[in-house]
């Protein structure tokens, strides 16, 4: 069997969900199971709608509700030609009800818990694929009674060992060629069958759990781009789609800002060793990318990706000077403080460093100030260039500091891992960084 799994923008309306019934039906006789993330923008409107209901504004949350009743009884009703069969009428009247409920409770305390929000959040993947099913004539599955989860409301960390076995009762049973499972990304329940969500994004995660579960042939990601491309193509219109990806690639880029994959997506597949396909909807004939742990590329350069905005804080103190236990101390803090730490450059006397720009700084500096000096330069961005042979081709660090020219590199990082060179600059500097090491080093014969 494989796994299909379609984003918001492949499932927006009734056209889109046609296409994608469509691509469902041409691989029937691989007994697909489907997942599918919320249409369009209804999480945005579900997150919204909570919000609003939170700050006792019933009515505003209520109007938001209706909203979102209409646009998906619209999407029903030209899937069905205006007969929307009673079942999936009923279905979504219950839904609804649900949600009118949730926000009311949260209107009357005026309290958005994450374990509320989870709730609210869940009705986008539920809604979407009741319609779904019901056009392609798929059985439905409800995914939280196969995707356990701890009880960490919002960002909830999947058990694979009960989903293998949850899926194997309530999915394996279902499959078989010639039919399809429906099924929602994003969304699980803990062990006493409490909602949760796997955080924003966590459908592409949900597909390869279920995948790895199941023992699946292939995982596809059907997005709005025709695979993992060289660069955000926002920036780089000359990027080009990436044929293969070892699983260490794919890691490394989507780590560092680039947006098709979920970073967690690929996580159970490398554990399966089950092939990834990033395709697009819209163009299933086109050029896609391959994401598999056999893959061995062999390039020096496979791709550019970049995260911005983070703040870089240089650390200096004497008292590194030929003491032990320094960089252990300096850690604690960051430790001690839950900032977590992205790239780091040492010296003999200093640590450079990168958090992200929304990190709560004020309690670590305070702790530092105990014994070092720290310099604090924000706004900017981490530029990463992921290859197999990175580390092994001679003369391309200085091939890549050539490019960019007068654009100042203001922190390296490179040698904790063979495929990735990463830097920093300036974040205005992004966007021209990216286009002179793309064009030198990945649109060079």
């Amino acid at each position: 069997m494989i796994v299909l799994k379609f984003g918001g923008s492949s499932v927006a309306d009734a056209a889109c969900m046609r296409q994608v019934a469509g691509l469902v039906a041409a691989a029937l006789p691989k007994a697909p199971l489907v997942v599918l993330s919320a249409m369009g923008k209804t999480t945005n409107g579900l997150f919204a709608a909570a919000k609003t209901a939170e700050g006792g504004d019933l009515a505003g949350a209520m109007e938001r509700q209706r909203a979102l009743m209409a646009a998906h009884r619209l999407a029903a009703s030209d899937l069905f030609g205006g007969a929307v069969p009673e079942s999936l009428d009923v279905a979504l009247t219950d839904l609804f009800g649900e949600l009118e409920l949730l926000l009311r409770g949260v209107a009357l305390l005026r309290e958005l818990s994450p374990r509320s929000m989870d709730a609210i959040a869940s009705l986008g993947e539920r809604l979407s694929t009741r319609i779904f099913a019901a056009f392609v004539g798929g059985a439905w599955v409800d995914a939280r009674t196969v995707l356990r989860t701890d009880e960490v409301f919002g960002e909830a960390v999947p058990q694979p060992e009960a989903i293998r076995a949850l899926a194997a009762e309530h999915m394996r049973p279902l499959l078989g060629p010639g039919r399809a499972v429906v099924t929602q990304g994003y969304i699980g329940a803990t062990a006493d069958g409490l909602t949760t969500t796997l955080g924003r994004g966590g459908s592409d995660y949900s597909a390869a759990l279920f995948g790895a579960a199941l023992a699946a042939e292939e995982v596809q990601i059907w997005t709005d781009v025709e695979g993992v491309l060289t660069c955000d193509p926002r920036i780089v219109p000359e990027a080009l789609p990436i044929p293969d990806l070892s699983f260490a690639e794919a890691a490394e880029l989507a780590a560092f800002g680039a947006k098709v994959l979920h970073p967690a997506t690929i996580q159970p597949a490398v554990e399966a060793r089950i092939p990834v396909t990033v395709r697009h909807t819209q163009k299933p004939e086109g050029r896609f990318t391959t994401i598999s742990a056999e893959v061995r590329t062999g390039r020096p350069i496979t791709a550019l990706a970049s995260r911005g905005p983070v703040t870089v804080l240089t650390v200096s103190s004497t008292r590194m000077l030929a003491q032990s236990g320094f960089l252990a101390r300096l850690f604690e803090v960051f430790g001690r403080r839950g900032v977590s730490v992205d790239l780091v450059a040492t010296a003999e006397v200093s640590v450079s460093l990168t958090v992200e720009a929304d990190e709560p700084l004020k309690a670590l500096l305070e702790d530092l100030a105990a014994f070092a000096t720290v310099e604090i330069h924000e706004h900017r961005a981490i530029i990463a260039a992921v290859g197999e042979r990175l580390k092994s081709t001679p003369g391309l660090g200085a091939k890549l500091l050539t490019a960019l020219g007068d654009i100042n590199v203001e922190m390296i990082s490179m040698g904790a891992n063979e495929i990735n060179l990463s830097l920093v600059v300036k974040e205005e500097c992004t966007a021209e960084a990216l286009r002179r090491l793309h064009r030198v080093l990945v649109g060079a014969p």
